[in-house]
């Protein structure tokens, strides 16, 4: 009987799991890509929110929230309907709770804001959330934060747009928004990991959205082998294969479990 025959991305993928298995640091960064199998959408995607309708990053545009009214009740809508209450982690999620258990992951930095990382098990102080969270909200004038279940129950036909209720400010989810800058300290932890690792993983990201994408060059010039696992092309992509390392487009729920378990 003929032994079947390797395909250039089975190759590729039995060389980046000998790559995590032989390294002593790895960083993650992961991307929507990730929790689409989770029944979360993309963004950029051929299927994403902004791809299907462009309109709808105004509710993540800081200037449009705080300016116009009408795009703050929309985004609190959004809230109330998003994916992520209902989501539940998948395979990729837990494969990246096991090689965090292996010793191996440094950090997990994500561009989500879902927490499915946590709720698969990754430990929260691993996981830094670059783009904030879902899960909280945030008052853009006094700080205070509460638990965004809370606030939903507060929204309303006659209360579409709720107040903070400390001081009266705009409330808006614990996430970044373009045009608002990330937290520096939670910056400074994803630049040391990504300084600090012999391999960077960037699962499910577009690679388009600074500050974080920039994380895959400082891996690199630090002498990184960079790996980029993403169903579309990247800005990265060309990077990660001249400085030694690779490009899968393999399905990222079969892909990360199958590098992990080797």
């Amino acid at each position: 009987m003929r032994e079947p025959t390797l395909t250039d991305e089975d190759a590729g993928r039995a060389q980046v799991a000998r790559w995590v298995a032989d390294a002593a640091a790895v960083t993650v960064l992961t991307g929507a890509g990730i929790s689409t199998e989770s029944g979360i959408p993309d963004y950029r995607g051929p299927n994403g929110v902004w791809t299907r309708n462009p309109d709808a990053m105004r509710t993540v545009t800081l200037q449009d929230y705080v300016g116009d009214a009408d795009v703050r009740r929309r985004a609190w809508r959004a809230r109330r309907e998003h994916a992520a209450w209902t989501a539940q982690p998948n395979a990729a999620h837990r494969a990246l709770v096991d090689l965090e258990r292996s010793g191996r992951l440094v950090a997990l930095l994500t561009q989500n804001i879902d927490g499915l990382h946590q709720r698969a098990g990754s430990t929260p102080h691993v996981v830094v959330e670059l783009h904030g969270t879902l899960h909280e909200v945030q008052c853009l004038d006094c700080q205070a934060r509460t638990p965004m279940p809370e606030e939903l129950q507060r929204v309303t036909d006659a209360m579409p747009d709720p107040a903070c209720r400390r001081c009266g400010g705009m409330l808006k989810s614990a996430t970044i928004s373009f045009g608002q800058a990330l937290d520096p300290a939670v910056l400074s932890r994803a630049v040391a990991a990504a300084g600090d690792c012999e391999v960077f993983l960037a699962i499910g990201s577009s690679l388009t959205v600074r500050p974080a994408a920039g994380l895959c060059g400082m891996a690199a010039d630090a002498g990184a082998r960079v790996v980029v696992v993403n169903a579309q092309p990247t800005p990265y992509d060309e990077i990660a294969r001249r400085t030694g390392g690779a490009v899968l487009r393999a399905p990222i729920g079969t892909v990360v479990p199958a590098i992990v378990a080797a």
